[in-house]
């Protein structure tokens, strides 16, 4: 009995075995098998071949770049346009290539993120590939005898690694010559690219300043080394500044303290302690990072209490009764809010990867963070002691009532006060808080405020609204119809709206002056070297120094990637023009014609056609 179990076992044994052997031959047949159908593409027939995944290739590389370029996408999210209270639009305009902000606040002030993620990337490049394969020019073999047929579906499958890009595409090619035939379903190329490793470093510097406001938190710096924000000064004058040049001042001071930051890693090398201010200690960042800004970028710069555009500091000493002081003193306190975009390039070699992010400071402080449940100015004890009573009246221009939604800011804090009867009336307990704004909103309307010199004593407002009127902007290059890209932006004393043309046509205005600026791009192929260059700067200086505003200079090199120009200025101009309410009234179109710019060969010819366009005009028609 013992024997023939014995055998029994030995046989069951042999066909567990048998079957393993066929199981395993026939998934090695399914793995080899396109191999082997490729490895028997005919000789005659594999110049055709190797052309196809050369298209292949090609599709890729170029899905690559527009992903690095676009911030992680190929297919743009929906655009949302900005606000004057905030002036991001959830694409920032980059040499005239618009790239997805990563994070935003949008024009109602609510917080939002448009990151990608690795998976969201391939999908991309997977239907990128899918629908241009099909583009793929085989004609010269089709001329010389061959007879190439694509199949009716292509499905790709991308793979993003840190130093390389592979993709499956499983999709039928017949190939036939004389007596040669062939077909192959599946193909597969391996593409070298750091495109994996470049966003990798993209999300960790996302997550750090997401973290520690490490932007917002430089800004502020910028901010009081660069603005009048609080202080005391003996004399017995009042003090006064110039907002408009104060807001120069930081602006200029912002686009080069920004390009001044580096990143620890990549080829950066720390030369000298003096420059560690600038320097970020990033986790897991390997390459080499650059952070940009730019005046001529969406940007918002506000300040309170200040009269139009002048800040007024008033002595205290030389009031009657107060002479026992023996001397005067101004003190001085100035709120801002400053709102401005980063852009982040991250890049190795050729291969640049860039995203741009918006920094927010409200009331001389960053924001809050992104995980906050609530964002923007959280309700303070200025508005829990509403006992001051002011009666609001709104009208429109033609002194028509108009219900709007009333609201009280004053030294960066922002109180909801309520909305106006059918009448334009609202009487309401105002906080007490010298020097504050009455701010009227309404739709159709553009957003008035009115100074309140003293709200201590029973005040009567009365606020003018214009009304907004939505207008079809129609753009001409040369007295033709023009459809390509272009920026179109309308900048008044207050505000400031563009319009991404041709994907936009639409436009908000009112009446008032209005600068109209127009930007004309066209595609171009303009290299760029490196450049390395030293900037000098004042920091606040370490220590207790820096607390009292001693400066030091510190010094640094400024390195510039190559770069490829892949669209240039090549037409617009500027022309200051009033627009008057009857010609918002009568016309739905504004036809805006601008002359055309020689089309930019080296970085001169682009120099040359931005310093030309700064003396071009341009006609503007409403009809």
């Amino acid at each position: 009995m013992l024997k023939r179990r014995w055998n029994k076992l030995g046989q069951v044994t042999i066909f567990i075995i048998i079957a393993l052997v066929l199981v395993a031959s026939v998934g090695v047949f399914f793995i080899v098998r396109d191999q082997l159908v490729k490895s028997e593409v005919p000789a005659n027939l594999e110049p055709v071949y190797n052309s196809f995944l050369a298209c292949i290739e090609e599709d890729t590389l170029v899905g690559i770049n527009v992903l690095e370029s676009q911030g992680g996408y190929i297919e743009l999210p929906e655009f949302e346009s900005g606000s004057s209270y905030m002036p991001f639009s959830s694409q920032l305009s980059f040499l005239g290539n618009p790239i997805p902000y990563w994070y935003y606040v949008s024009g109602n002030n609510i917080q939002k993120e448009q990151v990608p993620s690795l998976r969201d990337m391939e999908e991309q490049l997977e239907n990128y590939i899918e629908q241009d394969i099909y583009d793929c020019i085989l004609d010269s073999y089709l001329e010389n005898g061959y007879g190439v047929s694509f199949g009716d579906s292509a499905k790709a499958n991308v793979q993003i690694n840190s130093d390389s890009v592979e993709v499956d595409l499983n999709m039928m090619l017949a190939l036939e010559r004389a007596e040669d035939s062939a077909s192959v379903r599946n193909h597969n190329i391996v593409v070298n690219s750091k495109l994996g490793s470049l966003y990798a470093d993209a999300r960790e510097i996302y997550d750090h300043e997401q973290d520690t406001l490490f932007l917002e938190n430089y800004g502020v710096d910028f901010l009081r080394l660069y603005a009048p924000v609080d202080g005391v000064e003996l004399s017995c004058s009042p003090k006064i500044w110039n907002a408009n040049e104060i807001f120069d001042e930081l602006e200029r001071a912002i686009e080069a303290n920004t390009l001044a930051l580096k990143v620890k890693g990549g080829d950066f090398d720390l030369q000298s302690e003096e420059k560690k201010y600038f320097v970020l200690d990033i986790p897991n960042v390997d390459n080499n990072v650059l952070f940009l800004n730019s005046r001529n970028w969406s940007s918002s710069y506000e300040v309170n209490p200040s009269e139009e555009s002048v800040l007024i500091a008033n002595p205290v000493g030389n009031q009657p009764g107060m002479s026992a002081l023996g001397f005067c003193y101004v003190p001085y306190h100035f709120v801002y809010n400053v709102n401005y975009p980063v852009l982040v390039q991250v890049y190795s070699g050729q291969e640049i990867f860039q995203f741009p992010m918006a920094v927010v400071i409200q009331g001389n402080k960053p924001r809050e963070s992104l995980d906050s449940s609530v964002f923007g100015t959280p309700v303070s004890e200025l508005c829990s002691y509403k006992n001051t009573p002011i009666d609001v009246q709104v009208y429109d221009s033609s002194l028509n009532p108009v219900v709007a939604n009333i609201s009280f800011r004053c030294f960066g804090e922002t109180c909801e006060m309520g909305t106006t009867s059918l009448d334009g009336s609202l009487r309401e307990l105002f906080p007490q808080c010298v020097n504050g704004f009455v701010v009227a909103r309404a739709e159709g309307y553009k957003t008035t405020s009115e100074l309140v010199e003293s709200s201590a004593i029973q005040t009567n407002t009365i606020l003018i609204m214009d009304k907004t009127y939505d207008k079809t902007l129609n753009l001409k290059l040369d007295g033709v119809d023009y459809t390509g890209e272009a920026i179109i932006t309308f900048v008044s004393e207050d505000s400031s709206d563009s319009v991404i043309y041709p994907s936009q046509k639409q436009v908000t205005l009112s009446e008032g002056q209005y600068e109209v600026q127009v930007y004309i791009y066209n595609e171009a192929s303009i290299e760029l070297e490196e450049q390395t260059s030293e900037e000098c700067l004042e920091v606040p200086q370490e220590g207790i120094g820096g607390l009292f505003g001693i400066t030091q200079e510190e010094c640094y090199d400024i390195t510039i990637p190559a770069q490829t120009i892949n669209n240039a200025l090549r037409g617009g101009g500027k022309q200051n023009y009033y627009i008057l309410e009857n010609e918002l009234k009568s016309s739905s179109i504004i036809d805006i014609n601008a002359e055309s710019l020689d089309i930019p060969q080296t970085i001169e010819d682009l120099q040359e056609n931005y310093i030309e366009f700064e003396d071009r005009g341009l006609d503007i028609v409403f009809k």
